[in-house]
């Protein structure tokens, strides 16, 4: 529980507990206009306290993701290759050395072919 008490932790509590409290004044301030004659504040009479509410989700998400281990801020996976890739690329070695013009045009070919298997 240590972990949520660094900097960043604190900072995002704050965050979250100022929000809360803001939502719900506002839905107050909302209700109190509706109570006056305006209509149309009635549907942010329950619009702000829904969305308080959305901020504590959220929040008790990223303790529950922080407890599990789940990281969200790393970058992307890295792919492992398939193993017939290095034989791809010794033949177009080899076809280099033969012709240079082949070579590049199944490069090429390969390129495409990698990605279009990144889009599936």
């Amino acid at each position: 529980m240590r972990r949520f008490l660094t900097p960043g932790w604190l900072g995002l509590h704050a965050i979250a507990i100022f929000l809360v409290v803001a939502f719900l004044g506002f839905g107050w301030w909302q209700f109190d206009r509706a109570q006056a004659g305006n209509d149309r504040s009635w549907a942010y009479t329950f619009e702000w306290p829904i969305f308080a509410i959305f901020v504590v989700v959220m929040w008790i998400k990223m303790i529950r993701d922080e407890l599990n281990g789940t990281e969200t801020t790393k970058g992307p996976k890295v792919i492992e290759e398939p193993a017939e890739a290095s034989v791809k690329r010794e033949i177009i070695r080899q076809q280099e050395e033969e012709d240079p013009e082949l070579a590049a045009y199944n490069r090429y070919l390969a390129r495409l072919n990698s990605e279009t298997h990144r889009r599936d």
